[in-house]
């Protein structure tokens, strides 16, 4: 996950690193894991504390097209 090579647990090609987005009308926004379980928002559907939320990095294989996930900070866009 850090520069070192990566390879699929399925097929054994290359992984490649990139990310999976969410839409929220014109907003485009990195996808984030949120510790605990959800609670309703009036105002939207869950509440979403700051502190939780972990962004989600995803590597794709380039054979295959196996995803991989991992919640880790150092995902977050610059």
């Amino acid at each position: 996950m850090n520069g070192e090579a990566n390879r699929c647990p399925k097929c054994n090609g290359e992984m490649v690193q990139g990310f999976t987005f969410e839409h929220d009308g014109w907003r485009r926004m990195v996808i984030t894991w949120v510790e605990g379980t959800p609670e309703k928002s009036f105002w939207q559907s869950a509440k979403v504390p700051a502190d939780k939320c972990v962004p989600v990095g995803t590597f794709r294989c380039s054979a295959c097209g196996f995803l991989e996930s991992y919640a880790r900070p150092e995902f977050a866009a610059e």
